[in-house]
C-alpha cells in the first residue's frame, strides 16, 4: 500500500511538471493596433468631409494576414499567435479620422465623403526572409449625392525588417502613415484645381 501511494505521488508530480512546462513554453497572444495618432502641424481642413473605409467581407476579421508569393501566392494566411485589436478597416478609419481631422461617416453633417476601399492589407513575402507590408485599394472623393469628384488607386509597400508578425505590423502601420500623407497632398491638389469647391465648409 505504501509503495502504491509513493508511485501515485511520483506520477502526480510528473504530470504537474509536464503541464507547468507546457504553459511556460507557450507564447502569449500578441494584440496589435496602429499605435497612437501622429501629432501633425498641418492646418485644419477647410472641407466639410466625412470618411468611410470599406473592405471585403472576408477582410472583416482580427487575423494578421500574410502571403507567400514564392510558394502559394493565391493563399492568404494568418499568424497563429498575433491578432489585430479590431477589424483592420475599422483601425485604418479610426487612424485616418484622427490624423486628418475628419468626421466619421454616417453622421450626415458633411458636404462630401472620402471613401477608401481596401483590397489588400497584408505582409507579403517575396522570399522566406524578404517581406513588405502592402496596402492597396482605391480612394474616391464623392459629393453629397455621391457623385464622384475624383478617384485614385492606392498601392503602398513598406519593407519589413524581419520575418515575423511584429515586423509585419510595423510595416503595415507605416503604410497607413504614408496613406495619410498621400491623402493630405491629394486634398491640396484638388483644392487648388477647384474640384472640391462643393466640399468647403
Amino acid at each position: 500500500m505504501r509503495l502504491l501511494s509513493a508511485f501515485l505521488l511520483v506520477l502526480v508530480l510528473m504530470l504537474a511538471g509536464c503541464f507547468t512546462a507546457g504553459k511556460r513554453g507557450d507564447s502569449a497572444l500578441a494584440i496589435y493596433d496602429l499605435g497612437p495618432a501622429v501629432e501633425s502641424a498641418a492646418a485644419p481642413s477647410v472641407l466639410s468631409l466625412a470618411l468611410e473605409v470599406r473592405a471585403p467581407l472576408w477582410f472583416d476579421s482580427l487575423g494578421i494576414n500574410y502571403r507567400l508569393l514564392y510558394a502559394e501566392p493565391a493563399r492568404l494566411r494568418e499568424y497563429a499567435r498575433a491578432r489585430w485589436a479590431g477589424a483592420p478597416a475599422s483601425l485604418i478609419q479610426q487612424r485616418l479620422t484622427r490624423e486628418l481631422g475628419l468626421i466619421s461617416s454616417g453622421q450626415g453633417r458633411a458636404a462630401c465623403l472620402l471613401r477608401i476601399d481596401i483590397a489588400e492589407f497584408a505582409q507579403v513575402f517575396d522570399a522566406p526572409v524578404v517581406s513588405r507590408g502592402v496596402l492597396s485599394g482605391r480612394a474616391q472623393w464623392l459629393d453629397r449625392s455621391r457623385g464622384q469628384l475624383a478617384e485614385r488607386e492606392i498601392r503602398i509597400a513598406i519593407a519589413a525588417g524581419e520575418s515575423n508578425s511584429r515586423a509585419g505590423v510595423a510595416a503595415l502601420t507605416a503604410t497607413v502613415g504614408q496613406l495619410t500623407a498621400m491623402l493630405r497632398r491629394w486634398e491640396g491638389e484638388l483644392l487648388a484645381g477647384g474640384q472640391l469647391a462643393v466640399c468647403r465648409r
